[in-house]
């Protein structure tokens, strides 16, 4: 018999346990490939995804990073690449790239993906390669949940104040412009900036470095475009200064000054943010928490708006890549089509 010729998966093939993350395995350890189960995980998360926020697909043979790149490609959007990053990150096969490259021994908070931008994808793949010995789980979030368990005062005034998110790039201390923009031409980085309503200043710096500081005003709360629920959506709990310990937020001001620190995050108006919204909100997300264990070949598929994701401190080696898919910004004040393509 063919492969061509083989019978495909059908439903009855699959156990599928609903919740975040939706969990869909071949059932009694049948060996089942992602390629071949395909066209109907495909149908599952047309079916569950913007319900649930999120599925993870466990015990299929996932033969290559290849294998998951046709996965994520196949839901009929383009693959795309990470733009104006905030963390390293590296190109690991077309459109695949590493997870977040942060020192294993530290944590990654609740984040939804460039949700510190006015454009972000609304779907996100991750494929966990090689589990950690220890330690290494992304936890989830469903961001709707998020903002119905924040005092709505709180929700309230963000949603009208909004945030401004302050960048300086290089200094030694974060990326440099140069990757994040893709450019070496001062010019087209002013360009990118213009287009995508990036206020941006260039100063030099005390070694001769050409340093860029960003400012760009973002939403604090979003409405998905498709199902119309609000959700908390930003990196505020990320940016912000007090992210950092104490000793780190020290040495950052004494070196370079408040106003130069590699990230930080205001209400839009530039005003400061207080001590005790930081506080609720890190409270929240922390009891939103939803983990999981890995296992090496899983797949996990979120919808970017609806579902926040975070990373855990590890042991050992862990090999998680990531795709994403679906630019989406929402259509400005007055305009009634939304720009996603």
């Amino acid at each position: 018999m063919t492969p061509l010729s083989m019978p495909q998966p059908a439903l009855d093939d699959l156990r599928i346990a609903p919740g975040l993350p939706t969990v869909v395995a071949p059932k009694d350890g049948a060996d089942i490939s992602l390629e071949e189960a395909m066209p109907l995980l495909r149908a599952i998360a047309d079916d569950t995804l913007e319900q649930a926020g999120g599925l993870l697909f466990t015990g299929f043979r996932v033969p290559s990073i290849e294998s998951f790149q046709g996965f994520a490609g196949s839901f009929g959007h383009p693959l795309i690449g990470y733009e104006f990053a905030s963390t390293p990150r590296s190109q690991v096969e077309g459109a695949v790239y590493t997870s977040t490259e942060y020192p294993p021994h530290r944590s990654i908070p609740l984040h939804n993906e460039q949700s510190y931008t006015r454009e972000w994808p609304l779907r996100i793949w991750f494929h966990c390669v090689l589990a950690a010995a220890s330690g290494g789980a992304t936890p989830i979030a469903d961001s709707r949940a998020i903002y119905r368990a924040l005092d709505p005062a709180l929700v309230a005034r963000f949603t009208r104040r909004e945030l401004l998110y302050v960048r300086n790039f290089g200094q030694g201390l974060d990326l440099p412009w140069q990757q994040t923009f893709g450019a070496d031409d001062p010019r087209v980085v002013e360009r990118i900036c213009a287009a995508r309503g990036i206020d941006c200043t260039w100063r030099d710096g005390d070694d001769g470095e050409l340093l860029l500081r960003t400012r760009e005003r973002c939403q604090a709360v979003a409405s998905h475009p498709r199902t119309g629920d609000m959700v908390w959506f930003n990196q505020l709990n990320l940016f912000h200064l007090s992210a950092l310990d104490e000793e780190m937020q020290e040495a950052l001001v004494d070196a370079v000054g408040l106003e130069n620190v590699p990230r930080n995050v205001y209400y839009g108006d530039g005003e400061p943010i207080e001590a005790e919204a930081l506080a609720e909100i890190r409270s929240v997300l922390d009891q939103q928490r939803i983990v999981f264990p890995w296992l090496s070949g899983d797949v996990l598929m979120l919808d970017n708006m609806l579902t926040a994701h975070a990373r855990d401190p590890f042991q050992g080696v862990r090999k998680v890549v990531v795709a994403m898919a679906q630019s989406y910004s929402e259509p400005k004040t007055g305009e009634r089509k939304a720009a996603f393509w």
